[in-house]
């Protein structure tokens, strides 16, 4: 089996993945997963396709990360993995697809509005 190349992405994050068969090493724009992303719940959300299919320790893979924040990496990361997986046997996308890892999610940051402070919030309104 060759090299499998797919994206992910994730509010303004862009997850391009490389995996191969191997050990189950992640490495995240040349440093290892656990640095990259380090907290727990985040170390979770990147290795969830693996778990859900019970395959740990079976793929390597090279990540380049680019754009939003560390949450937005993490979750554009975990589709891309998913979609690599059901690239490389279809049956993969049922339990997956079952838990929402083949969605990509579309939810962005509003944008902010001319005369209000924020993107829903207005001014203090003033009668007098």
């Amino acid at each position: 089996m060759e090299v499998i190349n797919t994206i992910g992405r994730r509010k303004c994050a862009v997850a391009r993945i490389y995996m191969k068969p191997g050990t189950g090493v992640i490495t995240c724009n040349n440093r290892e997963y656990k640095e990259y992303f380090n907290t727990g719940t985040l170390q979770y959300v990147v290795t969830q396709p693996f778990e859900i299919l019970k395959i740990q320790g079976t793929f390597d893979i090279k990540a380049n990360l680019d754009g939003g924040g560390i949450t937005g990496q993490a979750e554009a990361l975990r589709l891309a993995i998913s979609r690599a997986l059901c690239e490389i046997n279809a049956e993969n996308r049922p339990p997956l697809k079952a838990l929402g890892l083949m969605k990509r999610d579309p939810r962005m940051v509003e944008r902010k509005k001319p005369g209000q402070k924020k993107a829903r919030k207005k001014f203090q309104f003033s009668k007098r």
